[in-house]
């Protein structure tokens, strides 16, 4: 039995809004270029301020930071390696002079607090004197040193290369540096959808509309990120991150209004109305689908972690200024080429139906096809999606470093030097800090009987604070498996067992154990911020729709998704299939797809179901309704997914490592998404569900509020 609703006669606020947009097109455009303007010049004069934070208060590895800033703070600034190396030895009089007069060029360069040379440092030549390394101390941190100046000092140290002596400089600083953002990926990502768009609709200009709102949204967005940037603490990620959900989600968003609007041109309605009635349907579903994923966003809040919160922030941003423009400027474009769009449109149509094509036909069959035996693809689609997630139980989760890195860049090049000459745990040291009033003697040689550690630096006292530090080199690089393994060891087992002894209290920090409190803390919230987004995400589906089942279906499927694609970033970036550096995943990368896949799935939930929605209501025939519903959003939802598919995965042609990893993520899961779970196991589970799809106990239906999608 389906429910009714009465019948409005009164204009809703979205067909106000696109009556303004008729009238007032031009305007409307001309806001939305001055807007677009205004921004870019700001922020192009004003700049950008990102930040890469990711302390995390409270962890052993942040408070040896902090006691570094406190007792010791020269040394608390960020250092970098001038790795040196000639196969004929580093001793030669010649070689040696020209490493010095190198560190002298460096030492007058900016932001340089001191330069060690190797040959003033123990231990800093390797064993056959071949390799050596200076230590060159900054004075300030890796978020605060302006790349041009990092750039700088590492011309100035290649410049020295000559005659057989091979320079390379290693660092955070540097590695920051050398990355790029998406390089040439946003341009591929924009003309593989333009090319879709064109395939579709069969025209340049009607291809152009949804592309063109997509470039205003990201643009406008982009320079006031920038801005932002200079009161929050956003990383710099950010802004290659939120264009590629930007330009995926902005032609989405737009196409999915455009395509209700040259529906309803093919159904008889004039341009007038045609917009007004897309505006009104699809442009509900927009809005509606843009909240879920701004919810899904902003629940990165309950992770409490500083540096992800300025992504979250970024990314809702940015998908909110989509959703405007798709509700503003579109309308606007539509009124003022609605014309020859209709003409087009209306050609394509009559090609159509004189080859006998008719629209929606091949999705009705799907359906159809899913509906006869529905457990058949439903089985088979769930287990291939649970076989892809298999793989994720394995992800490692930690920070790249300079070993991941092209074997072309200086950084990499430096990695490697120093791994030959000094073995792998240089690259990565373990700082043990000990409090208490000890020398630190006793720790050395604690560490140095230590399994799994290669080797240890002298003892090292901060100041008059009873506070000395030793250097703990693992036998493994930074991130093997061991390494990590080597600092839950010390943390938990060897450094209690010698605080006994000596009444010192220790502490293990450095990068690698930076990376494990990092993904600690992640692993420890990520159950509340589950919670928060599947829990918002199907309360809002559940008003909507007026059913329980409905949000159900929808949260376990698009937790199926999430995993599949992690799955697949597991295989190809965790255990180096196709190519890819083996390593462990950023931290940071699972969390952030999460709440992205997650809205982008409730997206093209709503775009679906919405339809079969309005299907149910006007027939109350719920086979029927799961039928047209696909048939009339099928092309549509794979269309807007090929899309996104294209502009995600160009983002694996990054140099950086990290938008590779989200960019597969997000490929990978719009895929699975779009062509298994819409087209496959949707339309097998509401077969299965029959009119059961559509009831809310009597409870919950009185305790929630109404959110109609469409109107009578």
């Amino acid at each position: 039995m389906h429910t009714t609703q009465l019948r409005t006669t009164s204009p809703s606020e979205l067909e106000r809004l696109a009556a303004w947009s008729q009238r007032r097109r031009w305007l409307a455009l001309g806001l939305w270029i001055l807007l677009l303007a205004a921004i870019t010049l700001t922020s192009q004069a004003i700049g950008s301020d990102y930040r890469d934070d990711h302390s995390l208060p409270g962890t052993e590895s942040q408070e040896v930071v902090e006691t570094f800033q406190e007792n010791a703070p020269q040394q608390a600034g960020e250092s970098l390696r001038i790795v040196v190396a000639h196969e004929t030895g580093l001793a030669a009089q010649d070689t040696r002079s020209r490493i010095q007069a190198l560190l002298d060029d460096v030492r007058a360069l900016p932001n340089v607090a001191d330069v060690r040379s190797p040959y003033d440092s123990p231990g800093a030549i390797s064993s056959d004197g071949t390799i050596g390394y200076a230590e060159v101390s900054m004075d300030s941190g890796a978020a605060d040193l302006p790349a041009a100046d990092v750039r700088t000092l590492v011309d100035t140290a290649e410049s020295a290369e000559a005659n057989g002596l091979t320079v390379a400089v290693g660092g955070d600083p540097v590695r920051e540096a050398e990355e790029g953002g998406g390089g040439a990926a946003e341009g591929a990502g924009i003309l593989a959808a333009l090319v879709i768009l064109v395939l579709m609709f069969g025209s340049l200009l009607a291809a152009s509309v949804p592309l063109v709102t997509a470039v205003f949204a990201v643009g406008s967005t982009l320079g006031t990120i920038a801005l932002a940037s200079h009161l929050l603490e956003i990383p710099s990620y950010s802004a290659p991150l939120m264009m590629l959900v930007g330009l995926g989600v902005g032609i989405d968003y737009a196409l999915l209004v455009f395509s209700r609007f040259r529906g309803e041109l093919l159904d008889g309605a004039d341009r007038d109305r045609a917009v007004r009635t897309a505006l009104d349907t699809a442009g509900r579903s927009v809005l509606f689908a843009g909240c879920t994923v701004i919810i899904a966003l902003l629940g990165l809040l309950a992770l409490g972690l500083g540096s992800l919160q300025g992504v979250a922030f970024a990314v809702a941003l940015t998908v909110l200024v989509t959703m405007v423009a798709s509700v503003t400027l579109l309308p606007a474009l539509l009124f003022l080429f609605g014309r020859r769009i209709e003409r087009s449109v209306r050609r394509r149509a009559d090609r159509a139906e004189r080859a006998g094509r008719a629209p929606g036909a091949g999705w009705r069959r799907l359906a159809v096809a899913v509906q006869r035996k529905p457990l058949v693809p439903l089985v088979l689609s769930v287990v291939a999606l649970g076989a892809l997630s298999i793989p994720a139980l394995d992800l490692r989760l930690g920070f790249a470093d300079a070993g991941t890195e092209p074997e072309d860049s200086t950084s990499r090049q430096a990695y490697d030097l120093l791994a030959e000459g000094f073995g792998p745990g240089i690259n990565g040291p373990l700082v043990v800090l000990a409090k208490g009033g000890a020398t630190g003697a006793e720790l050395r040689e604690t560490l140095a009987t230590t399994p799994g550690v290669a080797g240890t630096s002298q003892p090292h006292v901060l100041g008059d604070a009873g506070i000395a530090t030793v250097m703990a080199f693992p036998a493994g690089a930074p991130q093997s498996a061991e390494t990590h393994e080597l600092v839950t060891r010390l943390r938990g087992e060897v450094l209690p067992a010698l605080s006994e002894r000596t009444g010192d209290s220790y502490l293990v920090g450095g990068s690698v154990a930076a990376a494990d409190d990092f993904a600690a803390a992640v692993s420890d919230r990520l159950p509340l911020f589950i919670l928060v987004v599947v829990g918002l995400s199907a309360l809002l589906l559940m008003a909507v729709f007026r059913s329980l089942l409905i949000p159900l279906k929808a949260a376990v499927l698009n937790l199926l998704s999430i995993g599949a694609s992690l799955g697949v970033i597991t295989l190809v970036f965790g255990q180096g299939w196709f190519g890819a550096q083996p390593g462990p995943i950023e931290a940071f990368v699972p969390v952030l797809i999460f709440a992205i896949v997650f809205g982008l799935s409730m997206d093209y939930e709503v775009f679906l179901v919405s339809r079969m929605h309005e299907q149910w209501h006007r027939t109350g025939d719920a086979q029927g309704a799961v039928r047209e519903g696909l048939a009339r959003t099928g092309s549509v939802i794979t269309a807007a997914a090929a899309i996104m598919i294209v502009v995600f995965g160009a983002f694996v042609l990054s140099p950086d490592r990290m938008l590779q990893q989200f960019g597969l993520g997000l490929a990978v899961a719009v895929l699975l998404d779009a062509f298994v779970i819409r087209c496959l196991i949707v339309p097998a589970v509401m077969r299965l569900f029959g009119d059961r799809a559509w009831r809310l106990p009597r409870p919950m239906a009185r305790l929630l509020p109404k959110v109609a999608l469409e109107r009578d």
